[in-house]
């Protein structure tokens, strides 16, 4: 399977659904299906800020809608592990596996966010490990300093 986490929206898409949202919204009847559609779009975005609009438009779906809770609850996982909010969205996982325990597509994602997780938290580990050991480095040039200036000084008082 693909790694859904990897997949980007064609900005002809984005802006096809966008287009559709924005001319219902406009006149004051923006459908569940065109909303749905227009968040499903910005949580395959490539930014950030996209993403977070369509959390934020699939969250109002599943709040008010019944119908397609179950895509909702997948497209919120994905949206939230796109932006390393990776609690976030094992918790959409798990409440989407509450309905649905044997669903194959979503324990993939589940899958994929656990790795990402182990592979960011190693990362993690190593960058702190290695802020770690350059203070350690500065401390030991400091303390080398010190003790040459010192040496020195005692040199030139004999």
């Amino acid at each position: 399977m693909e790694d859904v986490l990897d997949e980007v929206v064609s900005s002809e898409d984005l802006q096809k659904f966008e287009k559709i949202f924005h001319e219902q919204l406009q006149q004051g009847n923006v459908t569940p299906k065109a909303q749905f559609e227009y968040a499903w779009c910005l949580v395959r975005s490539k930014y950030a800020t996209d993403i977070r609009k369509g959390i934020l438009l699939l969250k109002e779906l599943f709040n008010s809608h019944a119908d397609g809770k179950r895509d909702y609850l997948f497209y919120l996982a994905i949206g939230n592990a796109r932006i390393k909010e990776y609690n976030k969205a094992l918790h959409y996982v798990k409440a989407f596996l509450e309905i649905e325990p044997a669903n194959q597509q979503v324990l993939a994602l589940e899958r994929q966010v656990n790795k990402r997780m182990e592979k960011e938290g190693l990362m993690g580990m190593a960058v702190a490990g290695g802020a770690h050991l350059a203070l350690l480095m500065n401390a030991a040039v400091g303390v080398h300093y010190l003790l040459t200036r010192n040496r020195k000084k005692n040199e030139k008082e004999e």
